[in-house]
C-alpha cells in the first residue's frame, strides 16, 4: 500500500466534510449545500461514502476525492495537501533518496515475483496428477471451478526446489525470492521451498495486490496444518484481511462485513452469494484488521469457531473493536445541571452461535439458508459477551460476580442508545444475580471510562481515522496515466481519435483520484513546454510520492505483440468504459437523489433531470464509439 492509499484507507470524507458542511443522509449518499459556492436552495453537493468522492451538481460542477476536496477548500497544491492529511491520518511520510528508490523498486519486484510463485502454484494444480488431486480434494469440499479461478487457488508440488527451479528459470534471484517469503535458508547453505505438497491459497490486500501465500496441508500427516507467508515487506498478517479485494463492494452494499475464521470459509460463503465474508486467517483480531473494515459498514458480525479458542478470540476482538471502532459524543447532564459528553461506540458489533463442529462454509454449502439465519439471529455484542462468561463461571462467587460486571459495564457503557443500556444493565443484574443499582455505581464514570487507551486513540482522534476506499475506476484510470507517462505524445493521438467520435477531448474531469489528476496536469504541462522532452519534464517534475502510486501497483500486461495502433485503440478503448462507468453510476446517483428530494426542491429536481439528459445523451454516443458498426451492417 502506497502512502497515498494509506491516507485515503484512512480518513473518510463523510467525517471530514461534515466537520464544516450541514450533511443530510439520503439513503446511501450525503447531501447539502455545496461549500464553495453562494447556495441556500438547492442541495446539490454530494458525498458518495461508497466510492469516497464528492460532486457538485451546481455551479461549481466539479469533484474528486478528499485530497482534491482539500485541495480546493484551502486553496493548496498536492504536496501542502498530503502533509496535511498525512498528519490528520497519522500517517509518517517517507523522506525520498536513492536508497528509498531502490526499496521501492525491491518491493516492486517481490509483488512480480508472488505475482509469478501464484501462476506457477496454479499451474501446478491444474496440469500436474498430484495437482489435480488437490483440485478434487476442493471439489469434494464443495468448491467449484469458478471460486478456484477466482480466488487462484494452486498447488505447490512435493519437491524442495519446484518453485526456486521455476522461479530462477524466469529470472530471480535467491534474495528476492527469500525476500518475498518464496523460500527458506537452508542451516548448511542454500534454499528450498517454502510451501511444498500444500494446497496454496494467494493473499492479496484491500486493493488486490499481492501480499503473500497461505498454505493447507493436502497429506493429514503433514504439520503444520496451516502454513503462511513469513512477515515480510509486504506481507504482515495482522494488517491483512483475507477476500477483502473481492468483498469490499458486497460490505459496502450490505452496510454488513461477516469475519469468519479460515480461508475456505471465505470460498465457499461467496461462492454461496454471501460476498461480505472475510477472515483474519486464524488469528485474534488485530487493531489494523478493524481500521481495514470498519470503513465500510456500521455492523460487523464475528462468526468464528463456537470452541473455547474461537470464544476467547472473539473476546479479545471485541476489546479489540472498542478501542478502534469510531466513537461519536452524546451531550449528556449531570446532576448539577452542568453539560458533559460521553463516549459512545458508533458500531454494531454482533456474534453468531455456530453449530458444534461445523465450519461456516459447511453450512452455507449444505443450506445457504440455515447461513443465512444464523447471520440473521446474530446477537449484540453485549449480550453474547454477558451469555457466555456467565455460561461458564459460577455466579454465586461474589469475585466472579465483579470479574464479569468489570468485562461486561464497559460494552453497556459504549452503547449508543440509553434504553438498550438500561435494559442491559438489568439482563446483567439479572444473570449475575445483584442488585441492578450495584452496576449503575460500578460504570465507569466519564472522566475515567477510555484511559486504557493508547495515546493517540483519544475518542477524538478515533473519529477523524475512519478510512475510506478506492473506486472502481481505479485500475482504469491508473492503466491510462501509466501509459501516457510511457509515452506522452499519446495524448494528441488519443484526442484525435475522440474527436473522430464526436467525444471531448481527454481532460482534468475524466479523472477522480487526485495522484491521477496531478499526473494528468503534469503530463499535458510537458506537452506545452519546449524546454525539455517531455519524458524529462516528467522525470524532473513528478513528485516522488505520486511516482510511488503509479509504479508499486503492477498492471496486467499484454503478452500478445500488439502493434502502436492498435495500443492507441486500447488505450482510447479504456478511457471510453472509464468515462461510461462513471456516467453510469452518476445516472443511478442522479435518479436516487431526485426520488429523495423534498417538495419544496423543485429547483434541484429541474436540475437533476437536466444532467440526466445530457448523461444519457453522452452514454448513447460512448456506446457507439465503443460498439461501431460493422461493414456488413
Amino acid at each position: 500500500m502506497t502512502v497515498v492509499d494509506d491516507i485515503k484507507a484512512r480518513l473518510d470524507i463523510v467525517d471530514y466534510v461534515s466537520a464544516s458542511v450541514k450533511l443530510r443522509h439520503t439513503g446511501k449518499n450525503y447531501t447539502g449545500f455545496c461549500p464553495f459556492h453562494s447556495n441556500t436552495r438547492t442541495p446539490a453537493f454530494v458525498i458518495f461514502p461508497e466510492t469516497q468522492t464528492w460532486r457538485c451538481f451546481g455551479q461549481c460542477n466539479e469533484g474528486g476525492d478528499i485530497f482534491g476536496y482539500v485541495m480546493k477548500k484551502e486553496g493548496w497544491d498536492f504536496s501542502e495537501t498530503l502533509k496535511f492529511l498525512a498528519e490528520k491520518a497519522g500517517v509518517e511520510l517517507p523522506v525520498y533518496s536513492q536508497v528509498n528508490q531502490a526499496s521501492k523498486d525491491h518491493t516492486e519486484e517481490i509483488i512480480n515475483a508472488l505475482e509469478g510463485a501464484a501462476r506457477f502454484y496454479r499451474q501446478q494444480m491444474l496440469e500436474t496428477p498430484r495437482g489435480r488431486e488437490t483440485l478434487e480434494y476442493l471439489h469434494k469440499r464443495g468448491i467449484n471451478d469458478q471460486s478456484i479461478k477466482i480466488f487462484g487457488l494452486g498447488y505447490a508440488p512435493d519437491a524442495w526446489d519446484g518453485l526456486l527451479n521455476f522461479m530462477k528459470g524466469i529470472g530471480y534471484g535467491e534474495q528476492v525470492l527469500m525476500d518475498a517469503g518464496l523460500i527458506t535458508e537452508r542451516d548448511s547453505g542454500g534454499a528450498y521451498d517454502r510451501f511444498r505438497n500444500r494446497l496454496v491459497i494467494p493473499i492479496r490486500d484491500a486493493f488486490g495486490k499481492m501480499c503473500g501465500f497461505g498454505g493447507r496441508v493436502v497429506d493429514p500427516n503433514d504439520v503444520p496444518k496451516y502454513l503462511n507467508s513469513p512477515k515480510t515487506d509486504v506481507f504482515d498478517k495482522g494488517r491483512l484481511l483475507y477476500g477483502l479485494d473481492l468483498a469490499r463492494q458486497s460490505i459496502r452494499t450490505k452496510d454488513q462485513a461477516v469475519i469468519v475464521e479460515g480461508y475456505l470459509d471465505v470460498i465457499g460463503l461467496h461462492q454461496a452469494g454471501f460476498t461480505n465474508a472475510v477472515s483474519p486467517m486464524g488469528t485474534a483480531l488485530t487493531e489494523d484488521q478493524f481500521r481495514l473494515v470498519k470503513k465500510f459498514p456500521r455492523r460487523i458480525v464475528l462468526a468464528l469457531d463456537p470452541d473455547a479458542a474461537g470464544e476467547q478470540a472473539t473476546l479479545r476482538g471485541l476489546e479489540t473493536a472498542r478501542q478502534t471502532m469510531d466513537i461519536d459524543n452524546e451531550m449528556l447532564f449531570d446532576a448539577r445541571g452542568l453539560l458533559h459528553y460521553e463516549a459512545r461506540l458508533k458500531a454494531d458489533i454482533r456474534v453468531t452461535t455456530l453449530p458444534e463442529g461445523k465450519d461456516p462454509d459447511e453450512i452455507v454449502l449444505a443450506d445457504p439458508l440455515v447461513w443465512e439465519t444464523i447471520v440473521e439471529n446474530a446477537k449484540p455484542v453485549v449480550e453474547h459477551v454477558m451469555e457466555t462468561l456467565v455460561a461458564s463461571k459460577d455466579v454465586n462467587d461474589v469475585k466472579v460476580k465483579s470479574e464479569i460486571a468489570q468485562k461486561v459495564l464497559p460494552l453497556i457503557e459504549d452503547v449508543a442508545d440509553r434504553i438498550e443500556r438500561e435494559a442491559y444493565r438489568q439482563k446483567l443484574a439479572y444473570l449475575i444475580k445483584v442488585n441492578e443499582r450495584a452496576l449503575v455505581g460500578a460504570s465507569p464514570s466519564p472522566l475515567t471510562r477510555g484511559k486504557s487507551r493508547k495515546k493517540g486513540d483519544e475518542p477524538a482522534e478515533i473519529a477523524r481515522k475512519i478510512n475510506g476506499t478506492k473506486r472502481s475506476n481505479h485500475l482504469l484510470e491508473h492503466y491510462c496515466i501509466q501509459k501516457l507517462l510511457h509515452d506522452p505524445d499519446n495524448l494528441h493521438q488519443v484526442n484525435r481519435q475522440l474527436k473522430i467520435f464526436d467525444l471531448p477531448e481527454l481532460d482534468n474531469d475524466d479523472f477522480i483520484e487526485t495522484e491521477f489528476l496531478e499526473t494528468f496536469k503534469l503530463i499535458t504541462a510537458s506537452l506545452d513546454q519546449d524546454e525539455y522532452t517531455p519524458r524529462d519534464f516528467l522525470e524532473l517534475y513528478l513528485p516522488d510520492l505520486i511516482r510511488e502510486a503509479l509504479v508499486v501497483e503492477e498492471l496486467p500486461k499484454n503478452t500478445k505483440e500488439i502493434t502502436p495502433e492498435k495500443e492507441i485503440l486500447e488505450l482510447v478503448r479504456a478511457i471510453l468504459r472509464m468515462r461510461r462507468n462513471r456516467i453510469e453510476e452518476q445516472i443511478n446517483d442522479l435518479l436516487f437523489m431526485e426520488k429523495e428530494l423534498e417538495d419544496n426542491e423543485k429547483d434541484a429536481s429541474l436540475n437533476y433531470q437536466s444532467l440526466m439528459i445530457e448523461n444519457i445523451k453522452m452514454r448513447k454516443k460512448i456506446d457507439d464509439a465503443l460498439n461501431p458498426p460493422s461493414k456488413n451492417d
